[in-house]
């Protein structure tokens, strides 16, 4: 024994004791109390046997009956696109109703200075309002009479001011864009309402023409959504590509990031191609220049998607009929996902319905018998209509598939389109998990769903939409532990880290989530409300409040001044949340001084030792 530690074993960083510890292990099994050391688990198990590891340096943080579960990790979603524009816009995520929406848009919209949009962008759905409604035009044009303000519905509307018409240039004389409809009133003028038909690109192209903030704010931006992931306990994410977000030039602020050790949350980026019937230009000259892994533990390459080919993107908009795939789509996908499997790149594509996964997996069985998938990581995203023949071909090929809670904020509007019982299945998870598919759980956030883990899990148990409408039976639905490793062991697959994290359990990365209230036992609808009162990620902490208030990073002001988040804050908008969860009494505790992980020399703080 040397410092009471056992025979031949090194004194931990930091130990975590006396709490209530979900390792997410093969066996679901809960522990007390874990050690750290050099950014990974070095032991769990009850609080007097890791209390063992103690040395004269490492910190001990008192739980006080906390339930801790392994860092969440969101194998679809969009934080790189997202993390530039956070500071721009106004969120509704969470928020409870029209009204409340409608005065932070008019507040808003006073503070913004000239040239800049108030920009809703996102993560809501009309059910979630008290009112269970969309705003009016009118209301828009009420809130701001003079500042252009863009609100985006799903991939399905987007609303424009009189003064966003102005600042995007559509007139009467604007033609419509290739798949997208400018409403118009009796004389011709466009009224504000651009409608998706068959995809969304009117509505991205229209977000792209608002101003952009300039690159320190946008890496103040970033590291706001960061913390702000932190503050939900998400410490990985899986970057899916996006619209508008181009090789290398969009991944600059990201890569500065890296390079000065403040990134808050690991990434694992994919490369989206930008430029139709040119993808296999794109993805060529790509993998002369990059190779998937490139990067380390914090951020690296992940791999092509999850757009390979445009004539195979089927965007959801159950508003609309679905639609069919062109004919040229399996020439078109088959050169690329060739060209990907002989240089062994990962790949993802995005595909909502059954009729084009079909269409899919015909080219994929046919590349593979030519160059053999054999241990490359492949999957689809989203797959909500997907058969279970096509769950099975998907596990022959050893592909994954990657779901999120859209249906959360679509679900009432596939109900109407397509019938509840066919919205039972719809993705079918459990059919998905019981082929041997390797599944992890996402959202797809920011301009669809919100990046709040909570809302995925709440959904993935309760079967609920944010409007309260019950889409799924028990078939579909899962227990909370289960649904729990959806968001862990489950997505660790996704950026090829099984086995490295996901898990609370030795020799894995120690990113730790400590919840605000019990996600075990809690009221169903509560779950939607929790948050991360102290959130790690590689041994360091990157966000702590209530109790552990004390061990939080320096505060980061916002930049601009006048943005959204300065005065409103992330998810739900703090200002106007009702209720907050209670908080146990407890008592934080630490044998040495705090690791400040803002630092660029990772330096330390002083800690009283005492009740934060």
């Amino acid at each position: 024994m040397t410092n009471g530690n056992p025979a031949g074993s090194a004194s931990a960083d930091m130990i975590l004791a006396n709490g209530r510890i979900a390792t997410q292990d093969d066996r679901r099994s809960f522990v007390n109390a874990l050690a750290i050391r050099d950014g990974r688990i070095s032991a769990t198990g009850d609080t007097a046997t890791v209390m063992a590891y103690r040395g004269p340096s490492t910190r001990v943080i008192e739980l006080g009956g906390r339930t801790v579960i392994p860092g969440l990790i969101d194998s679809h979603s969009h934080p790189i696109r997202g993390g530039l524009y956070y500071n721009l816009e106004l969120r509704w995520d969470g928020v409870p109703s029209l009204a409340d929406a409608l005065r932070m848009l008019r507040e808003q919209a006073q503070r913004t200075p000239p040239n800049h949009w108030v920009r809703v962008v996102g993560g809501w759905s009309e059910f979630q309002f008290a009112e269970k409604r969309m705003p009016t035009l009118d209301e828009l044009n009420a809130a701001a009479p003079d500042t252009p303000v863009f609100v985006l519905n799903l991939y399905a509307t987007a609303l424009l001011n009189r003064a966003a018409l102005r600042a995007a240039g559509y007139t009467k004389d604007t033609p419509n864009p290739p798949g997208g409809e400018i409403q118009r009133d009796k004389a011709g003028n466009p009224t504000g309402l651009l409608i998706a038909k068959p995809n969304a690109f009117i509505l991205y192209s229209t977000l792209a023409k608002g101003p952009k903030l300039p690159f320190d704010q946008q890496v103040n931006s970033s590291r706001q959504f960061m913390r702000e992931l932190n503050r939900l306990g998400v410490t990985s994410v899986i970057d899916a590509g996006g619209g508008f977000q181009n090789y290398p030039q969009d991944y600059e602020v990201v890569t500065a990031l890296h390079k000065d050790n403040q990134m808050t949350v690991r990434i694992a980026a994919n490369l989206f191609t930008q430029r139709p019937k040119q993808e296999l230009d794109d993805f060529s000259n790509w993998a002369k220049t990059v190779k998937p892994g490139q990067g380390d533990d914090m951020y690296r390459i992940n791999g092509a998607g999850e757009m390979l080919v445009y004539s195979a993107a089927d965007f959801e908009d159950f508003l609309e009929p679905r639609p069919d795939m062109a004919a040229n789509m399996e020439a078109d996908l088959t050169a690329v996902v060739r060209l990907l499997a002989q240089n062994r790149w990962p790949f993802r594509l995005h595909a909502t319905y059954n009729e084009t996964i079909e269409r899919v997996l015909n080219v994929y069985e046919a590349v593979n018998r030519e160059v053999p998938f054999t241990g490359l990581h492949w999957l689809i995203d989203h797959a909500e209509t997907i058969s279970p023949r096509n769950i099975d071909r998907v596990r022959a090929l050893g592909g994954g598939i990657a779901v999120q809670h859209r249906m959360a904020y679509q679900g009432e509007s596939f109900i109407n389109r397509y019938g509840k019982a066919a919205a039972e299945t719809s993705p079918p998870i459990k059919r998905m998990l019981a082929a041997g598919v390797p599944v992890g759980a996402g959202t797809d956030a920011t301009r669809v769903a919100s990046y709040n883990p909570f809302v995925s899990l709440y959904w993935l148990i309760s079967g609920k939409t944010v409007g309260g409408a019950q889409m799924y039976t028990e078939a579909n639905r899962f227990d909370r532990m289960e649904a729990l490793r959806l968001w862990t062991v489950g997505s660790s697959w996704f950026s090829s880290d099984e086995g490295k994290k996901g898990a609370l359990v030795p020799g894995q990365l120690a990113d730790i989530t400590v919840l605000s209230a019990d996600y075990f036992s809690i009221p169903e609808e509560q779950i939607k409300a929790l948050e991360s009162v102290l959130t790690i990620v590689g041994g360091k902490t990157v966000y702590a409040a209530a109790e552990f208030k004390g061990m939080s990073p320096p505060p980061l002001l916002v930049s601009p001044e006048w943005s959204p988040v300065a005065t409103y804050g992330g998810y739900g908008a703090p200002l106007l949340r009702k209720a907050e969860l209670p908080l146990r009494a407890a008592t934080a505790s630490c044998s040495s001084t705090l690791f400040d992980p803002w630092g660029p020399s990772a330096g330390f703080a002083g800690c009283s030792c005492a009740v934060f």
